[in-house]
């Protein structure tokens, strides 16, 4: 294609090609806009040369530490592990029990279940959840800790308060994307309300259900350690001790151990996730002729 006939298209197409030029000034605009906040951010709260160096000698001391492992086999093994089951207890407990109770109260903030005169509920609900979810985990487990005191209590509380809010907005926004023919067709069948819920729209979300429970296992049991720095209990207080004890090694290894438990989780989930989303392949049923048996 010649040059000339380049631009007679582009003479000919001149809204197409405004609309693309707009288009790119736009991008090229935002992109000056990031550079520029940048720019202006490192400018203002950037480090000194002194204190980049300084910065690098420490990581180098600290990387020292975490990987040269000293007296191993007298570490308190037993402590460190019961520690980390009572954090997976506490995660197991506060997302289960949180996905549960966020099942039902999500119907309520769907748009397309609370409608009519109760639709005011479902923006009701949704503020509710947006409260939950906007405080942080950790700010919810030193709440619960004075409440409650200290121990792993405050801690299931702070993950199911917190995951009740993600899973409430979550799940009504699953409802709300849900198909609107299944439920038409069990209403011209007669269908109650409930049935309607049950098998035209929980029917179409339930994936969604299975999928961010089951990511949100995971997501905890990583955020959770966070909540033994505030007494919630958990291996977070083993992480706080060792950190303040420039015991690196220890928190190296305790690392290395929730990063093979989350792979250990993530390899549950997906064959969950297969066999109850996906399905499993069934033999296709044939109907077997009687064999006659021969005449003597």
């Amino acid at each position: 294609m010649t040059a000339g006939t380049l631009a007679q298209i582009e003479q000919d197409n001149k809204e197409i090609f405004a609309q693309q030029n707009r288009y790119l000034g736009r991008v090229g605009l935002a992109a000056v806009v990031v550079v520029a906040y940048y720019l202006i951010f490192f400018a203002h709260f950037g480090v000194s040369a002194e204190q980049f160096a300084m910065g690098n000698e420490k990581i180098g001391s600290y990387f020292l530490h975490m990987f040269i492992w000293k007296d191993f086999w007298n570490w308190p093994f037993g402590y460190y592990f019961s520690q980390i089951g009572i954090t997976l207890a506490i995660v197991f407990g506060g997302t289960l029990t949180a996905s549960v109770v966020a099942l039902p109260l999500s119907f309520l903030a769907a748009r397309n279940v609370m409608t009519g005169p109760f639709r005011f509920v479902a923006t009701l609900m949704r503020r509710l959840f947006d409260v939950l979810r906007g405080i942080d985990m950790a700010i919810w487990g030193m709440m619960f800790v004075r409440a409650v005191g200290l121990g792993p209590l405050a801690g299931v509380m702070a993950v199911f308060v917190q995951d009740l809010g993600l899973f409430g907005k979550l799940f009504a926004e699953s409802h709300e994307a849900a198909d609107k023919k299944p439920t038409r067709g069990l209403t011209a069948l007669g269908a109650t309300n409930l049935q309607k819920y049950r098998f035209g729209i929980f029917t179409q979300s339930f994936p969604t259900f299975l999928a961010l429970s089951l990511y949100q296992l995971e997501s905890n049991t990583r955020s959770a350690a966070v909540l033994g720095f505030v007494g919630a209990g958990g291996i977070g207080l083993v992480y706080a001790e060792n950190m303040r004890l420039w015991n690196w090694d220890v928190v190296t290894f305790i690392t290395l151990v929730l990063v093979a438990i989350i792979m250990v989780l993530d390899k549950v989930s997906s064959i969950l996730r297969h066999k109850y989303i996906i399905g499993e392949q069934i033999k296709v049923y044939e109907q077997t002729k009687p064999q006659l048996k021969a005449q003597p």
